[in-house]
């Protein structure tokens, strides 16, 4: 007999439609039809308009704030549950509250923990992400978890860069293994900015662990939220006598002054990818689509073919 797989239908959260809509041309199907309806108080409830039963869905929304994001998301997947869908993943390309993933002083929440619970008491059977803050993340879940690789769609880029001299750079001690693991697709040295923080999103001093004399330093992170520790490590290395300085970022959150802070900073560009929408546009901050490879993850999940041959570069 002839493999049959069930028939898949794509939904878009009001916080990504943009990405889901692109989401949804690479993989060849249109979004599915739903509607979101707003109180006068604030309160919003989705609704399918069409049939979802016996379905396999992905829902497709980023949980960054406001919290909206994430509280839309939940609807949808219990919407879909109670419709009688036969599968539920939920797509979130950007996973809101994810730096909250121990407690790293008394009294504190563990959020992404929360958050995790939240997707699966709600009625996810599988998880889709890219670039967690940290991989460990994947544990909090007790169902499967698609972790994409971003390292596919930024290398080709650098690579398209032609650097004469390529530095790789952390930002800070704690990123080090994401520097590491994407220095080695281009045996490039390693050099580790090590910041002291007075509070979140405020440094207090950063000094640089290696040698970026005449080199062309790239910056690796996956999230940029106000920028400023970029800014300050940009600073830094081109005081230390780089030739230039450019940063890659998965997620940009891109808060409060960010894009102020950007564009009076000494890097040359921003690399981000479009898991966030944009609110502003900027001539430093180049924006990669991440749609193709969310479309093919998609593919694999419901063909049930292997996830990691995804991210194979050459």
């Amino acid at each position: 007999m002839p493999v049959t797989f069930n028939t898949i239908k794509l939904f878009a959260g009001s916080g990504t439609t943009d990405l889901a809509k692109k989401i949804a041309v690479s993989y060849g199907k249109e979004l599915g039809d739903m509607t979101l309806s707003r109180f006068s108080d604030g309160e919003f409830q989705p609704h399918y308009n069409e049939s979802v039963r016996g379905c396999d869905v992905f829902l497709i929304q980023s949980t960054n704030q406001p919290n909206d994001n994430l509280v839309e998301l939940l609807l949808m997947i219990d919407a879909a549950k109670r419709a009688s869908a036969h599968y539920i993943t939920v797509v979130v390309p950007y996973f809101g509250l994810a730096r909250q993933d121990r407690k790293d002083k008394p009294r504190v929440a563990i959020g992404a923990k929360l958050i995790a619970n939240l997707l699966t008491a709600a009625g996810a059977h599988r998880i889709m992400t890219m670039d967690l803050h940290a991989a460990q993340i994947q544990g909090f879940f007790d169902i499967p978890v698609d972790h994409l690789d971003a390292s596919v769609i930024f290398v080709p880029h650098i690579k398209s860069l032609n650097l004469p001299h390529l530095t790789i750079a952390s930002p800070d001690m704690g990123g080090s293994y994401r520097a590491r693991t994407f220095a080695k697709y281009f045996n490039a040295e390693v050099v580790i900015c090590d910041k002291q923080r007075k509070r979140a999103n405020e440094i207090e001093s950063m000094s640089i662990i290696g040698d970026v004399t005449g080199r062309d330093v790239v910056l690796i992170d996956d999230i940029c939220d106000t920028a400023r520790t970029l800014a300050k490590a940009a600073e830094l290395i081109m005081e230390k006598g780089a030739n230039s300085v450019r940063a890659v970022c998965t997620h940009p959150v891109l808060s409060g002054d960010a894009y102020r802070t950007i564009e009076t900073s000494a890097l040359t560009e921003l690399i981000v990818t479009d898991t966030i929408a944009s609110t502003k546009s900027s001539p430093k901050i180049r924006v990669l689509s991440t749609a193709d490879l969310f479309s093919r993850a998609i593919a694999n999940v419901n063909e049930h073919a292997s996830i990691s041959e995804l991210f194979k570069i050459d």
